[in-house]
């Protein structure tokens, strides 16, 4: 059976899932503080994800990660799920930014979640070496977004 729990304290004790989501831990630090980590356990842990506030009507989804054995098997989609109607009640979108890769934006597009913007250059920008996802060098934010009501 499938649990979710709001984790409150300790939240760097799921630094080696998070570091799968973004691999630079003071990027991380940068909003762990202020933002809501959520672990889904079904017997062990098998997938974290973070939510920040961004204004009095939208929240981000500012890192998502499954470990690489439990991938594939709806525990990602299992926590969107969660959190999007846990938000519903406190925000009208939630955004997410992802890199330019097919397979994420496809996964999150089939989340529910559409094209919103891009920022140019955000990852050759803030991280101090090049961050690839398989052989894609990741240069762009493209931000999605979704409806929570």
């Amino acid at each position: 059976m499938i649990k979710i729990k709001k984790i409150t304290e300790n939240k760097k004790n799921f630094l080696d899932l998070l570091l799968l989501a973004d691999e630079d831990e003071s990027m991380i630090d940068k909003y762990l503080g202020h933002g809501d980590l959520f672990a889904l356990y079904e017997d062990d842990l098998k997938s974290i994800c973070v939510v920040v506030p961004m204004d009095g009507e939208s929240c981000e989804l500012k890192n998502i990660a499954t470990y690489e054995k439990n991938q594939g098997k709806g525990y990602a989609r299992a926590l969107i799920k969660f959190i999007s109607n846990y938000y519903k009640k406190d925000y009208k979108t939630m955004f997410v930014g992802t890199g330019e890769t097919p397979a994420i934006l496809s996964f999150y597009e089939s989340c529910g979640f559409k094209l919103s913007h891009r920022v140019e250059n955000f990852f050759t920008d803030n991280y101090d070496h090049p961050i690839f996802e398989g052989d894609i060098q990741l240069v762009d934010m493209i931000y999605l977004k979704k409806d929570l009501d």
